[in-house]
């Protein structure tokens, strides 16, 4: 089976990691095997990489995928919060980039019949990895209207988020909303149609919002964040891949929050928490892909690549 991706600025990714033979380097989310096959290539005959990715149907797909790099490339069913578990299962204590692409597959749109998609009649499960967590279609029929709310609200920054979940539970009095063909039509119905958006499907906001939540995205990738920089060696790099503005905002704020090391409130007079800056931002702004790759996939045309790299000398930034 072949894991139907296409990857998201490849060149940026491999200058930003600053790619090298002989190195070791993490893709957190390896999904198709793109972006991993190019870092393979790029690291040469004695560099080694390391793969993980919550979907078990990606990670059976890249090993077959990347067969041709043995012994060069391990590849593991595990979130990435786990990272510090593969490292230490292969002796490693630290690695020379990671790279972490939080985007949905193509697979996983058009093929994984888990109701990632409205424009298909499918289960609503929406778990990159089936066998964790509760699937989409439970919190759909069972939290309450507030609940319902408050997420399509926060993860999906929908302004028609109460409505939404008044209608989902007007309807679920009935039947079970099993379907994700059965969630966009209630979403539809729900918003106004003269407020309906006219680039994208009403329900789009809605579905990333349950998608959030069923995988915990945003939780999962501020605990990845917290420690990430003891996993890289000295001058090792960060490069992460968003496609929204939740995810691109927490990673926004975690760069600068390395970059600047202290973290007391910005009313004290004097730094007492003692921390240095363990990094320094190579992307000022994010980098967005060129129209020509936005013409020919489409789906790279919301993506934002943010960098940094792991300081030599913890404290010492380059302009010290």
């Amino acid at each position: 089976m072949r894991y139907r991706h296409i990857p998201v600025m490849v060149k940026e990714v491999i200058d930003y990691l600053d790619c090298s033979p002989a190195r070791t380097y993490v893709d957190g989310t390896i999904g198709g095997g793109g972006h991993a096959q190019a870092i393979l290539r790029a690291i040469g005959p004695d560099g080694l990489l390391i793969g993980l990715d919550r979907d078990p149907v990606a990670v059976t797909c890249a090993r077959e995928y990347l067969c041709q790099f043995k012994p060069n490339v391990q590849i593991f069913h595990d979130n990435f919060t786990h990272l510090p578990q593969v490292l230490s299962r292969l002796h490693t204590r630290r690695v020379d980039g990671i790279l972490l692409d939080l985007g949905l597959s193509l697979y996983q749109l058009e093929r994984s019949g888990r109701g990632f998609s409205f424009m298909r009649d499918e289960p609503l499960d929406m778990r990159m990895d089936p066998g964790e967590g509760k699937p989409a279609g439970a919190l759909i029929n069972r939290l309450s209207e507030k609940e319902l709310a408050r997420i399509i609200a926060r993860y999906g920054e929908e302004r028609w988020a109460l409505r939404i979940a008044r209608r989902i539970v007007q309807v679920r009095r009935h039947k079970p909303i099993q379907s994700s063909l059965d969630l966009a039509e209630v979403v539809k119905a729900a918003i106004p149609s003269k407020h309906r958006p006219r680039r994208i499907h009403p329900a789009t906001r809605t579905f990333q919002a349950l998608r959030i939540a069923v995988n915990q995205e945003l939780e999962t990738l501020k605990i990845f964040l917290e420690g990430v920089v003891e996993l890289l060696n000295p001058g090792g790099r960060l490069c992460i891949l968003s496609f929204h503005s939740l995810e691109d905002r927490i990673v926004k704020e975690r760069f600068k929050a390395l970059a600047r090391g202290c973290e007391c409130p910005p009313d004290f007079p004097r730094c007492v928490c003692g921390k240095r800056p363990q990094a320094r931002i190579l992307t000022k702004r994010p980098v967005r892909p060129t129209q020509a790759e936005i013409r020919a996939n489409p789906m790279a045309r919301s993506a934002r690549l943010r960098a940094v790299e792991r300081l030599r000398v913890p404290g010492l930034t380059i302009d010290d």
